[in-house]
């Protein structure tokens, strides 16, 4: 099973690379995907005379319980935007784009420092002790 998962999971890294740089037909490509399993999930719940208000119900549930519901429909990035008053991602330009990885790529940068200063002073406070 694991084999499997380890399969799919770089097949998907790989389609998603190539994708991203086409984000029209990424977006097709997922929508055919996106309408597929929900025509397959809705014709299984009709051979299983599952009523629209139960399906309505059981899906709330599930999406909610995993915490999906809210970033599904509204989505994480429009919320946190919305709190931190930015820009939407696909609203912003490239040169804001470029800016904020560069900033992101120090933050990374500053993190390594500091979790190298930190190995530092542990494997000094283990030698004093000894």
């Amino acid at each position: 099973m694991g084999k499997i998962i380890k399969f799919f999971d770089r097949l998907e890294d790989k389609i998603r690379k190539r994708l991203s740089r086409q984000p029209v037909l990424y977006a097709f490509i997922g929508s055919i995907g996106i309408i597929l399993l929900w025509r397959g999930i809705w014709m299984l719940a009709d051979e299983i005379k599952l009523s629209g208000a139960v399906s309505a119900i059981i899906g709330s549930i599930i999406l909610m319980s995993i915490g999906l519901f809210v970033s599904f429909f509204v989505g994480s990035e429009i919320i946190i935007s919305g709190i931190k008053q930015e820009k939407r991602t696909d609203e912003k330009t490239e040169e804001e784009i470029k800016k904020e990885v560069i900033t992101l790529g120090e933050i990374h940068e500053d993190i390594e420092k500091i979790k190298s200063d930190l190995k530092e002073i542990n494997h000094s406070k283990v030698d004093k002790s000894n």
